[in-house]
């Protein structure tokens, strides 16, 4: 089963200086291995975003070609606004981006692998399966 991966993964990964090792950039690093890795456009544009060079740029939308992007449609969009509207209603907030991965995985039945602890709280009101490093 492929794995939705959030912007915070791959930043752990692949925007910092040096190498942070820990679970879930070991987890990343497996999915990748078993091409489980599944990405769409808003994460890359979120990664591809605020880098201080075009090398760092470059170098970062290269490796990300790897990842095609899942295709979104316009009730993806429709979806995350009633996500984040039903969040709301519960005290719970939420950025477009966030409501739009979880509309994204439950079309598509996608664990979501991230370090965000805000996909714990709409854990709690939305049908969506948060995937955990292995180790």
């Amino acid at each position: 089963m492929k794995v939705l991966v959030d912007t915070s993964v791959w930043s752990l990964a692949l925007r910092r200086k040096q190498t942070v090792e820990d679970a879930f950039v070991s987890e990343l690093r497996e999915l990748i291995t078993e091409l489980r890795v599944q990405m769409i456009g808003p994460i890359r544009q979120e990664l591809l975003s605020g880098l201080r060079s075009m090398v760092q740029f470059n170098t970062l939308r290269d490796h990300l070609r790897a990842f095609p992007d899942l295709e979104l449609v316009s009730a993806d969009y429709e979806h995350a606004a009633e996500c984040f509207n039903s969040c709301r209603s519960k005290g719970v907030q939420g950025s477009n981006t966030d409501f739009l991965i979880c509309a994204i995985a439950q079309r598509h039945n996608l664990p979501i692998l991230t370090t965000d602890d805000d996909f714990l709280l709409y854990q709690q009101h939305l049908p969506i399966r948060l995937h955990q490093p292995r180790i």
